[in-house]
């Protein structure tokens, strides 16, 4: 019952998905890291299930991509996308540590967020315009969310309390960290057979976002917190996309 109440935790705090109620406890938190791949993973099937349906109604291609764009926010709320616009105002402020924190706990969205998501939300457009191998975009989705679980587990934290901090520390973190290193060497197979050009690009990708993750945090704002963790979601999801379609790119000119 604690592993079916981890997952019900998981889906009703970062996605919209409905769920059973459960009771806002750390015990009932204690495995939902290790189910926040799946949140993924029904991002990459609904993605997949909109990609045939173009292709069966000949729906055009902006369409098409601005849906893809949209699908992750339907899916979750925009829940990362609050952090993402968070850390963006706080790196772009060049203020001290301190003053980065608090900027990033304003719920107030500035001028460089919205500039910030603007742009991100306009290359992922123009990138599923482009792109042609929609499975390894899928698995991207369960990729880049174990990829954040292990990060929030292994990381060192910038707060003591707040919202990470809510699943971070109930979180039976051997088992935690095992199942997601284990969903991480999944992924990577199942890309890597869908199209091993790809898959290639798409890990080098991923493994340059934590590393950029990682020194960013640590240096801007002492470790990670929520809403890094959900800048680095974004932003690898992101690199992700560019990463099939510099593959696909490589391999037509090759």
């Amino acid at each position: 019952m604690i592993v079916l109440r981890s997952l019900a935790s998981a889906f009703l705090m970062y996605s919209r998905i409905p769920m059973p109620q459960v009771e806002w406890k750390e015990e009932n938190r204690r495995y939902a890291l290790c189910f926040f791949p799946l949140i993924g993973a029904v991002i990459g099937t609904l993605l997949l299930l909109w990609e045939y349906v173009c292709g069966l109604i000949d729906i055009g291609l902006s369409v098409k991509a601005a849906v893809c764009v949209l699908l992750p926010i339907l899916v979750t709320g925009g829940i990362h996308i609050d952090g993402f616009c968070d850390m963006t105002d706080a790196l772009a402020s060049c203020a001290d540590r301190q003053k980065k924190l608090a900027i990033m706990s304003d719920p107030h969205i500035g001028s460089f967020a919205a500039i910030g998501l603007c742009s991100m939300l306009l290359l992922q457009f123009a990138l599923f315009c482009e792109v042609g191998n929609y499975a390894v975009i899928a698995v991207g989705y369960v990729l880049s969310r174990a990829l954040s679980g292990l990060a929030a587990v292994k990381l060192k934290s910038a707060k003591s309390e707040g919202a990470l901090q809510n699943f971070v520390k109930p979180a039976h973190k051997r088992i935690t960290i095992a199942a997601l290193a284990l969903v991480i060497i999944l992924c990577i197979t199942v890309m890597l057979f869908i199209g091993f050009c790809e898959g290639i690009s798409v890990c080098i990708a991923a493994a340059l976002c934590l590393v950029i993750y990682r020194s960013a945090a640590y240096r801007n704002f002492g470790g990670i917190t929520g809403d890094t963790e959900g800048w680095y979601l974004r932003i690898t999801e992101t690199a992700i996309l560019a990463a099939v379609f510099t593959a696909e790119k490589v391999v037509m000119i090759l």
